[in-house]
């Protein structure tokens, strides 16, 4: 086991996505899985149907203590669903985590669609998380809200990201999935240049949670001393191996095989 990731996001009762998520991918490439929960969903594959938020002392609690004993070479942030849980968590990290990579998934909208993060709270996302971000990973629909421009082809990707890095990280990875086509193309653009990365796309509804998936494994191999353009190459590679081998689970958008990369006890 190499490398430790601190994850602070939301729970997915369902398992799919958010903190369990975070835990499998992590756990399934090799690195060591650290949390701070900042608020409990209940949903599964057809959506999202409550969210209990954690007191955002108690997200702070969790963060500082991981840190003061265990460490951590990366922090990953998922679901910050309120302004206040934001400025604690940016709070917290120019403290006890200060120095540390931060791997940034802003979680605005799970799968299906439900709003994860209040609107108001956008503003926040965008002055106060961003720029603490050594990688920042949206989607099509939270790039266009980040950035306040329509994404309909990779040229959009490109000039999203060109918005999204002027507003502080040190690199933003856009992700292509939700444009159509037979491939997906993901932009990575950072201060030395860009890279698009392309593979075929999966035929299969069985995506729930590969964005948090696709971030904890970049983290994942950042904690791993690989340098960023691999670890989003291997991240990428080890989400299109879970949504082909996913096992099908649910009745609406099922998690994706995140034990692909683990043989069985005692085989």
């Amino acid at each position: 086991m190499q490398g430790r990731v601190l994850v602070v996001a939301g729970s997915d009762s369902g398992g799919a996505a958010g903190i369990q998520a975070d835990i499998k991918t992590i756990t399934a490439l090799g690195a060591y899985a650290m949390t701070a929960i900042t608020a409990l969903t209940a949903q599964n594959s057809r959506g999202v149907f409550g969210v209990h938020a954690v007191p955002v002392d108690f997200i702070a609690r969790q963060m500082q203590l991981v840190l003061d004993d265990y460490g951590a070479d990366v922090v990953k942030t998922g679901m910050l669903h309120a302004t206040e849980v934001i400025e604690t968590v940016c709070a917290t990290l120019d403290g006890a985590a200060a120095g540390l990579p931060l791997v940034a998934d802003p979680v605005m909208f799970a799968k299906g669609g439900d709003a994860l993060l209040d609107t108001a709270a956008i503003g926040a996302l965008r002055a106060l998380l961003l720029p603490r971000a050594y990688l920042l990973t949206p989607n099509r629909r939270e790039a266009e809200l980040l950035a306040g421009c329509p994404i309909d082809s990779v040229d959009d990707l490109r000039r999203a990201a060109e918005r999204l890095l002027e507003l502080g990280p040190s690199a933003v990875l856009v992700k292509g999935g939700h444009l159509d086509g037979e491939t997906v193309s993901d932009v990575l653009l950072s201060r030395d240049g860009e890279q698009v990365f392309t593979h075929t796309r999966v035929a299969s509804v069985h995506t729930g949670g590969t964005g948090c998936s696709l971030a904890s494994a970049i983290a994942s191999g950042l904690a791993q001393r690989l340098v960023l353009a691999d670890a989003v190459r291997r991240g990428l590679d080890y989400v299109q191996q879970a949504i082909v081998s996913a096992p099908g689970f649910g009745g609406g958008r099922g998690p994706v095989d995140h034990a692909h990369t683990v043989q069985p006890f005692g085989v």
